[in-house]
């Protein structure tokens, strides 16, 4: 939000009490260059000032406390350097404190003026059998009743570095108030009057005022709604806007005929009857592809739901339209998976389908590239070998695009720029396994159609999800064989492939020993699987896992996708704690794909963390997918959504996707309703929210195109 008028985007080295040294830190530590960044330093808590205990009164070192009292004593204590500190005793009537400070003496010093009467406000620390204060802050009566406000005063997010120089909390505090004092409806305003009536929002200006400081809770509570209004209302404007541009500026080829192809696939080779579900998604699929508009569709369904297959119908609709159809994957073991299931699926249609990974022999690849230009090879299949230039193609006409979220979205983009034709652009089918909380799908996918297969093929059993402890390895071996007794196989899951000496985790390595010697040779067989291993050896073992040769794959998480092996009913994972829900979710999801019962074991020791606690009961009480996917953004937070970043801290100044679902669902329908009123933004009351939305727009690569 900052930019938009010269005090905002003004140098915050001129405001009083920078200058350029306070500002180079500010700029390094805190990434505080404007004005504007200054206001957006938001607390993050706020502490009642109006509340006083007394000497006798303190009791706990947890609490930070205020006191009023006199200074009655200053002295140096040690010899000069790093051993000296500052002692001034403090009395309130009720008893006494020491106030204590190691560094900054010589600032301290001359504000103690002996027999005056200070606020101080710290956390107590106890010292033999008496309390002292490290580092309080401490202010004159007088200056504490001059402040902007006395009664929620804030607390700043700061660095060490920062707070050494004069900038922790309260300098932070100093300097906002000289910003707030120089405000005079310097801070434009970015909604219309009757749009924020409708809304029931604060004035802009006085919000940053309130965020600030605030003169009671009911101020803070609308001062804070206004500015997470705002963050997420842009942002949805933003991500809405450009879906309309894109709509009107990038056609997709029109797929008018449901030909051939897809007619003797329903008929003759669909081996199982599509789920409402599946068939609710083709349909929202093919209206897009017969529109002329490009289709960016999100597709998710969880694991084992049938993503394949939707997608497989939809690369048959491009090639009945004369198209050709690529499928990239991130894993060789995953895109390997699909070409060997896809083949099979179609194999009486005659369709000609091809295999590119960083494994391809360079005559294989030769081929390819022929076959891509002459127009001969109708379905590409591949890893991000598809993205290398060398690899065009006579007329792609859909792109999907599995487990998108670990590409990068510039790699995604190389597949939009192989279309044919600049203003005809591939369509682009997202697919998921990884079901995203509704208030990332609304922010990251803001600008995609979803679809969502929230439904799974008939006959699959839920997966019996059980958590254990490691002094039960007993007990679990013994369950292991019975399941092996039945004819099943089993996954073991470690999260290292070597001993680690900083992590107390289950290494593969030392596992695969101790599982060969409870599960010997020749009545057993047991394979093993880690990056590690070369293309081919990776292969060797899964063939003979899937072949049944093996009854128990000891593995890293390389099998948490592209792994399909319906008579495994048993997923073992060690050390789970070490794991975050999406990924016990994904893993889990390798069993339960036949039809008989299948369990997943969560192995863990007895020193568990309330958030690892928490994963596991939540594994334990459901298989929801989506529900899984709400705890685990609460427990982890949501990704960047703002660039190329794929996870990690969110970019939001004072929003929190896990907490304002509500504000946000809000502000998505409202910029709805405004765009369908106004698509251009054209009216009189509407001009500050273009100009704001064109500032937010300015310079960023528009990636929504390619998804």
């Amino acid at each position: 939000m900052t930019g938009q008028t010269p005090f905002l985007d003004t140098s915050i080295e001129f405001l009083k009490g920078i200058g350029p040294e306070r500002a180079k830190l500010l700029r390094s530590e805190l990434h505080i260059r404007t004005y504007g960044d200054l206001l957006h330093h938001f607390p993050f808590r706020y502490v009642d000032r109006t509340q006083f205990v007394t000497v006798a009164d303190v009791r706990s070192e947890e609490m930070d406390v205020q006191l009023r009292g006199r200074i009655m004593s200053v002295q140096l204590v040690g010899a000069k350097g790093k051993g000296q500190r500052l002692v001034a005793q403090f009395n309130d009537g009720s008893g006494a404190m020491d106030l204590v400070w190691f560094k900054g003496i010589q600032w301290v010093m001359p504000k103690l003026t002996i027999g005056r009467e200070y606020v101080i406000y710290g956390k107590p620390s106890k010292f033999k059998s008496s309390y002292n204060m490290v580092h309080p802050e401490l202010d004159t009566i007088e200056a504490q009743q001059n402040k902007v406000s006395a009664t929620m005063v804030p607390v700043y997010p700061t660095s060490v570095k920062a707070a050494e120089k004069g900038m922790d909390s309260k300098g932070i505090s100093r300097v906002m108030q000289l910003l707030v004092s120089q405000m005079n409806n310097h801070v434009p305003e970015t909604l219309s009057t009757d749009f924020r009536t409708q809304y029931g929002l604060m004035g802009r200006e006085h919000a940053f005022i309130h965020v600030h400081f605030p003169k009671g809770p009911n101020e803070l509570r609308h001062a804070i709604f206004r500015l997470k209004f705002d963050e997420l209302f842009f942002i949805q404007l933003k991500l809405l806007k450009l879906k309309l541009i894109n709509q009107k500026k990038f056609q997709g080829a029109v797929f008018a005929e449901v030909g051939e192809m897809i007619h003797r696939f329903y008929n003759d080779c669909l081996p199982f009857e599509l789920t409402g579900a599946q068939k609710r998604v083709i349909k929202e699929i093919r209206r897009d592809l017969g529109s002329g508009i490009q289709m960016n569709r999100l597709v998710q369904g969880d694991v084992g739901s049938g993503k394949t297959i939707v997608a497989l119908m939809s690369m048959l609709l491009a090639i009945d339209n004369g198209f050709q159809a690529a499928l990239m994957a991130p894993t060789e073991i995953l895109a390997e998976q699909h070409f060997r299931s896809i083949r099979t699926l179609v194999e009486p249609l005659d369709i000609n389908i091809r295999l590119l990974t960083g494994s391809t022999k360079t005559a294989q690849r030769n081929i390819i590239h022929e076959e891509l230009m002459s127009g001969a090879l109708q379905v590409l299949i591949g890893t991000h070998a598809l993205i290398e230039d060398v690899v065009q193609f006579k007329q792609l006409g859909l792109v999907v695009v599995d487990e998108q979220h670990r590409f990068g979205v510039q790699q995604r983009a190389k597949l939009w720029l192989k279309g044919s034709d600049a203003q005809k652009v591939p369509h682009f089918l997202i697919m998921t396994a990884t079901p995203i909380p509704r208030t990332l799908a609304m922010t990251v996918y803001g600008d995609l159609d979803t679809s969502v297969i929230d439904e799974l093929p008939p006959g699959r059993k839920p997966i019996k999800t059980l958590h254990r402890f490691d002094s039960a390895r007993i007990k679990v071996f013994d369950f292991m064989r019975d399941e092996i007794a039945k004819g099943r196989q089993i996954y073991v899951v470690y999260p290292l492939i070597d001993e680690s000496e900083k992590m107390d985790y289950k290494d593969l390595n030392d596992g695969y020993e101790s599982i060969v010697r409870e599960f010997p040779l020749p009545q057993f067989q047991v394979s093993i699987l880690h990056g590690r291993m070369k293309a081919e050896d990776k292969e060797f073992e899964m063939q003979r896992f899937k072949k049944g040769i093996t009854h128990i794959m000891v593995s890293t998480t390389v099998i948490e996708v592209g792994v399909d092996v319906p008579n495994a009913s048993v997923m073992v994972i060690e050390s789970a704690e070490r794991f975050g829900l999406s990924q016990l979710h994904q893993l889990r999801g390798r069993v339960g794909r036949g039809a008989e019962q299948s369990f997943c074991i969560l192995m863990t020791g007895y020193a568990l963390s309330q958030e690892a606690r928490t994963r596991m009961e939540t594994m334990v009480r459901t298989n929801d997918g989506f529900e899984i996917a709400e705890v685990d953004m609460k427990l982890r937070g949501p990704g960047d959504i703002q660039g190329t970043q794929q996870s990690g801290t969110p970019v939001f100044r004072i929003s929190n996707l896990a907490k304002d679902g509500d504000i946000l669902q809000l502000a998505r329908n409202a910029a709805i309703a405004l765009l369908q009123d106004d698509p251009e933004l054209e009216k009189r009351d509407n001009y500050p929210t273009r100009i704001h939305l064109l500032s937010e727009m300015k310079d960023r690569p528009n990636w929504a195109r390619v998804s």
